[in-house]
């Protein structure tokens, strides 16, 4: 599975891409056992404020349009479920991991809340849903999409296919490292998740991402030479005044972190000549700098600029891969 759409974040209108969901200005972080429950390789985490999402009208305009397949099919899964997600959920948050035989990758999804255990167990009963017994953890099916869920506790659940649930229960059980083993996100995640929404890549994943948002400029020679050097990025996005999005992309050196930033204010420079009046407004919009071996990308705009900019040809571009 390549990176998540949610992370192709590219120049301008792309950049807008890099989000699954968005909400205004309140935090999304993860509780210590939603930490634990994620697998330690993880290739991208995405979490959001699931609350005042569902409030913010661009955020479900650009959810609509750049949501992954793999994430539609979890949200859609939680929404049909009868676990009454949309009205107990806080927060919640996607995860790319690799699993054990380190050649695929699996997505699980956490939402934390308070939910009425009791109340979605006696439902269960009710209607004959029966668990698989995992060590001492039961695991119900969702329905009949394939799709599985696991409580922590009362106020966090872990859910996928039954292969990525399992994943979850192991690493929260220590049979298996887990994300709080994951020093170096573990630090970016410090960084953002005081934010509404954030997430972090690995280095594959930052290369992944990097490699979409310069298009056919990492063709170019100076790509090959800064890509193995990518360690990883984190982005934050939310909509309580306007639209704004700030990406940090850490390099091992101050050179690479510099030739990507000028790769990339060429490609911006390439989208100012070819876009619409609003693409170029959009181009202006954003702030491409690099500094001691960070690239930062900063962008912002009204809400109604952005409405506009979601229905753009050069928006169609980059979310459509």
């Amino acid at each position: 599975m390549k990176t998540l759409k949610s992370g192709t974040v590219a120049v301008a209108a792309a950049l807008m891409a890099a989000v699954a969901m968005t909400g205004a200005a309140h935090a999304a972080q993860l509780s210590g056992d939603a930490r634990s429950s994620i697998p330690k390789d993880v290739q991208q985490i995405i979490v959001v404020d699931y609350k005042v999402m569902q409030s913010s009208p661009a955020a479900m305009q650009l959810k609509d349009r750049v949501l992954p397949p793999e994430l539609k099919r979890l949200e859609t899964a939680l929404k049909t479920s009868g676990l009454k997600v949309d009205q107990d959920a806080d927060t919640l948050a996607f995860a790319a991991f690799r699993d054990k035989s380190g050649t695929g990758t699996r997505i699980l999804g956490i939402a934390q809340g308070q939910f009425e255990t009791a109340t979605i167990m006696s439902n269960f009963t009710k209607n004959k849903v029966k668990p698989v017994m995992y060590r001492q953890n039961s695991i119900y099916p969702m329905g009949s999409n394939g799709m599985s869920v696991a409580f922590l506790n009362q106020t966090t659940m872990v859910f996928g296919d039954r292969d990525a649930v399992k994943a979850a229960l192991d690493a929260r059980d220590g049979l298996q490292p887990n994300f709080l083993q994951n020093s170096d996100m573990m630090n970016d995640m410090a960084a953002v998740d005081a934010r509404p929404v954030w997430s972090l890549l690995d280095a594959k994943g930052t290369q992944t991402m990097m490699k979409s948002v310069l298009g056919d400029a990492s063709q170019l020679a100076d790509y090959d030479t800064v890509k193995n050097r990518f360690k990883g990025a984190r982005y934050t996005m939310d909509f309580s005044n306007g639209v704004k999005f700030d990406m940090a992309v850490v390099t091992s050196d101050t050179i690479t972190a510099a030739t990507a930033a000028t790769l990339m204010k060429g490609v911006a420079m390439l989208k100012k000549t070819s876009g619409s009046p609003l693409e170029k407004s959009a181009v202006n919009d954003t702030t491409i700098d690099s500094n001691s071996g960070t690239l930062t990308v900063a962008y912002s705009s009204s809400d109604s600029e952005f409405a506009g900019l979601l229905t753009s040809p050069l928006f169609q571009q980059v979310v459509v891969k």
